[in-house]
């Protein structure tokens, strides 16, 4: 979106980029930690804030009700969790739904554990979530829960309704739904034998289209829901979010991710690693294993404006791709 476009009102741009959310945000952060910002000046405070939100870094060690505000800032989280464990794809390491929901609350301390259930049994398929999956499986089911939470939330509603055998003209249709209202997907009753024996594809498909048309958060693609819905006549609704999970248009609606074949490349990240690797080796006291390079010491002891917001832990992930603290160097 062209912010100088003068077709696009200003109201109207600042909802859609969710400015004033941020400018919100950055000026809660500047007021709580007055005292250190000031000292750098307000204008080079809010330079590094708002470029921290343009590069997805600003996500990172902050509170569910922040990561979910913004459909940007889930985006954000979602890149953030594929850069700083896409290693646990490349070593051929399965998890299960407990170990990846411990790897998601290192980023996000109170990341809700029922939604991490909820994208485990997309890959599952609704089988017990003991199992062991991929970081690819997982990691795609997790994007399409989590970006899109709210909407498909609604369509369990809907799919339970069908269940049930109410016709599609007294299925209720949500036009939007109360965060802490939210069904989840994980439940007793939703698991049931019932929720595994599939809707008529044509009528879940009618209704989510009417959904679509009152909805006023971010939803899927119609063109791409229908085309899941039209493999067979009959789908279940973990089957229907496995097929968008695989649907590689809504992979590039969301923009976090890059195509499964890359998922586990990462030609910047791996450049980092080189680098830091590269001024370990050069580093007088590398043979130490709590020495840091030189030079890493010396821009640690640079002040920075967002450092008291986890900046120290944001540049660790970053430089290796982990969340391993290594602190004992400031000691």
């Amino acid at each position: 979106m062209n912010r100088f476009n003068p077709v696009l009102p200003v109201d109207e741009y600042l909802v859609e980029t969710n400015v004033l959310f941020y400018l919100n945000d950055a000026l809660t952060q500047l007021l709580e930690h007055k005292e250190e910002y000031t000292q750098f000046g307000v204008i080079r405070y809010f330079a590094e804030y708002f470029s921290s939100v343009k590069n997805s870094n600003h996500v990172l060690f902050r509170e569910y009700n922040y990561i979910k505000a913004t459909p940007h800032n889930r985006a954000s989280f979602i890149k953030v969790f594929w850069r700083c464990f896409r290693q646990i794809g490349r070593s051929g390491d399965v998890l299960s739904m407990q170990e990846y929901s411990s790897v998601l609350q290192l980023l996000c301390p109170d990341f809700p554990v029922e939604l991490v259930q909820s994208a485990a049994r997309i890959v599952l398929m609704d089988d017990a979530v003991d199992y062991l999956m991929s970081f690819a499986d997982f990691l795609y089911a997790f994007q399409l829960l989590f970006y899109y939470h709210e909407f498909l939330a609604s369509v369990l509603t809907i799919y339970q309704d069908l269940l049930f055998g109410k016709s599609p003209n007294t299925v209720i249709v949500p036009t939007s739904i109360a965060v802490e209202q939210l069904p989840l997907l994980a439940t007793e009753e939703n698991t049931s034998q019932e929720l595994q024996e599939g809707v008529e594809a044509s009528t879940l498909a009618e209704c989510i289209n009417g959904l679509c048309d009152r909805f006023k958060q971010s939803y899927p693609s119609r063109t791409c829901m229908l085309d899941v819905l039209e493999q067979s006549p009959k789908v279940t609704y973990y089957g229907f979010l496995m097929g968008l999970a695989k649907h590689d248009a809504i992979n590039t609606e969301i923009g976090a991710l890059p195509n499964r074949s890359d998922v586990l490349v990462d030609p910047e990240m791996d450049q980092e690693l080189l680098k830091l690797i590269s001024q370990i080796s050069a580093s007088p006291g590398s043979n130490s294993s709590g020495s840091v390079p030189g030079g890493l010491r010396e821009s640690q002891k640079k002040a920075s404006p967002r450092r008291s917001l986890h900046h120290r832990r944001r540049m660790e992930v970053e430089s290796d791709g982990s969340t391993e603290e290594t602190d004992s160097s400031e000691s």
